[in-house]
Protein backbone atom coordinates (compact mmCIF):
# COMPACT_ATOMS: atom_id res chain seq x y z
CA UNK A 1 0.00 0.00 0.00
CA UNK A 2 1.32 3.32 -1.34
CA UNK A 3 -0.55 6.20 0.72
CA UNK A 4 0.95 10.25 1.37
CA UNK A 5 2.06 10.83 4.96
CA UNK A 6 6.04 10.01 6.30
CA UNK A 7 8.53 8.59 3.89
CA UNK A 8 11.57 7.54 5.64
CA UNK A 9 12.97 6.41 2.65
CA UNK A 10 16.89 4.45 2.58
CA UNK A 11 19.31 3.95 0.04
CA UNK A 12 21.72 1.06 0.84
CA UNK A 13 25.12 1.52 -0.94
CA UNK A 14 26.46 -2.40 -0.85
CA UNK A 15 30.75 -3.01 -1.01
CA UNK A 16 29.97 -3.80 -5.03
CA UNK A 17 28.41 -0.78 -5.68
CA UNK A 18 29.40 1.15 -8.71
CA UNK A 19 30.19 3.83 -7.56
CA UNK A 20 29.98 6.47 -10.16
CA UNK A 21 25.79 4.69 -10.24
CA UNK A 22 25.94 5.21 -6.36
CA UNK A 23 26.73 8.79 -6.38
CA UNK A 24 24.09 9.41 -9.21
CA UNK A 25 21.09 7.92 -7.69
CA UNK A 26 21.95 9.24 -4.09
CA UNK A 27 22.28 12.53 -5.81
CA UNK A 28 18.96 12.22 -7.13
CA UNK A 29 17.05 10.89 -4.41
CA UNK A 30 18.35 13.62 -1.81
CA UNK A 31 18.30 16.79 -3.72
CA UNK A 32 15.62 16.44 -7.11
CA UNK A 33 12.83 17.63 -4.55
CA UNK A 34 13.85 17.24 -0.89
CA UNK A 35 10.39 18.21 0.31
CA UNK A 36 8.94 15.19 -0.80
CA UNK A 37 8.09 11.76 0.53
CA UNK A 38 10.00 9.83 -2.01
CA UNK A 39 13.29 11.38 -1.36
CA UNK A 40 16.02 9.41 0.14
CA UNK A 41 16.35 10.52 4.07
CA UNK A 42 19.31 8.10 5.04
CA UNK A 43 21.52 6.63 3.47
CA UNK A 44 23.72 2.92 4.58
CA UNK A 45 26.71 2.38 3.28
CA UNK A 46 28.59 -0.56 3.90
CA UNK A 47 31.89 -0.35 5.40
CA UNK A 48 34.22 -1.64 2.71
CA UNK A 49 33.24 0.74 0.20
CA UNK A 50 32.60 3.41 2.70
CA UNK A 51 36.72 5.18 2.93
CA UNK A 52 35.74 5.61 -0.75
CA UNK A 53 32.43 6.69 -1.67
CA UNK A 54 31.85 8.89 1.16
CA UNK A 55 34.65 11.72 0.30
CA UNK A 56 33.41 11.60 -3.09
CA UNK A 57 29.54 11.46 -1.83
CA UNK A 58 30.58 14.72 0.50
CA UNK A 59 32.51 16.70 -2.48
CA UNK A 60 29.05 15.85 -5.19
CA UNK A 61 26.55 16.94 -2.23
CA UNK A 62 27.90 19.55 -0.23
CA UNK A 63 31.01 21.27 -2.01
CA UNK A 64 30.12 20.74 -5.39
CA UNK A 65 26.79 22.18 -4.87
CA UNK A 66 28.25 25.47 -3.19
CA UNK A 67 30.31 26.24 -5.58
CA UNK A 68 27.12 25.83 -7.73
CA UNK A 69 25.16 28.59 -5.56
CA UNK A 70 23.13 25.27 -4.50
CA UNK A 71 22.26 24.59 -0.92
CA UNK A 72 24.59 21.92 -0.01
CA UNK A 73 23.37 18.91 2.23
CA UNK A 74 24.15 18.53 5.06
CA UNK A 75 25.49 14.87 6.07
CA UNK A 76 24.39 13.69 9.94
CA UNK A 77 26.73 10.96 10.41
CA UNK A 78 26.91 7.82 12.65
CA UNK A 79 30.28 7.43 14.91
CA UNK A 80 31.57 5.52 12.32
CA UNK A 81 31.13 8.10 9.25
CA UNK A 82 32.28 10.39 11.21
CA UNK A 83 36.00 8.66 11.30
CA UNK A 84 35.97 9.03 7.22
CA UNK A 85 34.61 12.48 7.06
CA UNK A 86 33.22 15.96 8.66
CA UNK A 87 30.01 16.76 8.98
CA UNK A 88 27.23 17.10 11.76
CA UNK A 89 26.56 14.20 14.35
CA UNK A 90 24.05 12.21 14.06
CA UNK A 91 21.45 13.19 16.87
CA UNK A 92 19.21 10.12 18.82
CA UNK A 93 16.41 10.59 16.18
CA UNK A 94 18.20 11.35 12.96
CA UNK A 95 17.48 8.22 11.32
CA UNK A 96 13.94 8.41 12.48
CA UNK A 97 13.09 12.02 11.01
CA UNK A 98 11.73 12.20 7.87
CA UNK A 99 13.99 15.78 7.38
CA UNK A 100 12.19 17.01 3.92
CA UNK A 101 14.74 19.08 3.94
CA UNK A 102 18.97 19.09 2.27
CA UNK A 103 19.63 16.86 5.11
CA UNK A 104 20.65 13.55 4.58
CA UNK A 105 21.71 10.90 7.52
CA UNK A 106 24.39 8.68 7.38
CA UNK A 107 24.83 5.15 8.67
CA UNK A 108 27.74 2.42 8.28
CA UNK A 109 26.79 -1.81 8.46
CA UNK A 110 28.79 -4.17 8.08
CA UNK A 111 26.97 -6.31 5.45
CA UNK A 112 23.74 -6.54 3.80
CA UNK A 113 22.14 -7.85 6.70
CA UNK A 114 22.80 -5.18 9.17
CA UNK A 115 21.69 -2.75 6.44
CA UNK A 116 18.08 -4.97 6.06
CA UNK A 117 18.14 -5.00 10.01
CA UNK A 118 18.81 -1.24 10.03
CA UNK A 119 15.60 -0.64 7.92
CA UNK A 120 13.79 -2.71 9.39
CA UNK A 121 14.06 -0.91 12.84
CA UNK A 122 13.73 2.66 11.00
CA UNK A 123 11.63 2.52 7.94
CA UNK A 124 8.07 3.80 7.50
CA UNK A 125 7.10 1.29 4.54
CA UNK A 126 7.72 3.88 2.06
CA UNK A 127 10.45 3.17 -0.43
CA UNK A 128 13.84 1.67 -0.22
CA UNK A 129 16.70 0.95 -2.54
CA UNK A 130 19.80 -0.83 -2.78
CA UNK A 131 22.67 -0.15 -5.28
CA UNK A 132 24.90 -3.10 -5.57
CA UNK A 133 26.19 -4.96 -8.48
CA UNK A 134 26.06 -8.32 -6.66
CA UNK A 135 22.69 -10.17 -7.65
CA UNK A 136 22.80 -12.44 -4.52
CA UNK A 137 22.76 -9.60 -2.03
CA UNK A 138 19.81 -8.01 -4.58
CA UNK A 139 18.32 -10.63 -3.95
CA UNK A 140 18.16 -10.83 -0.02
CA UNK A 141 17.56 -7.16 0.22
CA UNK A 142 14.61 -6.67 -2.32
CA UNK A 143 12.97 -9.95 -0.22
CA UNK A 144 13.85 -9.31 3.17
CA UNK A 145 12.87 -5.49 3.62
CA UNK A 146 9.52 -4.81 3.91
CA UNK A 147 8.73 -1.35 1.91
CA UNK A 148 5.98 -0.74 -0.71
CA UNK A 149 8.21 -0.33 -3.23
CA UNK A 150 11.85 -1.68 -2.87
CA UNK A 151 14.54 -0.90 -5.64
CA UNK A 152 17.63 -2.27 -7.14
CA UNK A 153 19.88 0.33 -8.39
CA UNK A 154 16.98 2.95 -8.98
CA UNK A 155 16.51 6.17 -6.73
CA UNK A 156 13.30 6.21 -4.69
CA UNK A 157 12.17 9.37 -6.41
CA UNK A 158 10.79 6.54 -8.85
CA UNK A 159 7.81 5.90 -6.10
CA UNK A 160 5.24 8.35 -8.09
CA UNK A 161 2.17 8.02 -9.71
CA UNK A 162 3.54 9.53 -12.75
CA UNK A 163 6.47 7.36 -12.84
CA UNK A 164 4.74 4.25 -12.42
CA UNK A 165 2.37 5.03 -15.74
CA UNK A 166 -0.93 6.68 -13.41
CA UNK A 167 -0.38 9.69 -14.79
CA UNK A 168 -0.67 11.19 -10.95
CA UNK A 169 0.10 11.53 -7.61
CA UNK A 170 -2.21 8.48 -5.27
CA UNK A 171 -2.85 9.55 -1.91
CA UNK A 172 -5.42 9.57 0.44
CA UNK A 173 -8.02 12.18 0.30
CA UNK A 174 -10.85 13.76 2.66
Amino acid sequence: CIQTGTGICHIYIDESADISKALNIVENAKTSRPSVCNACEVLVVNENIAKEFLPLLKTRLCENRTQKGLIPVELRLDEKAQCIIEGTPAGENDFDTEFLDYILGVKIVSDVNEAIAHISAHSTGHSEAIITENEQNAKVFTMSVDSAAVYVNASTRFTDGGEFGLGCEMGIST
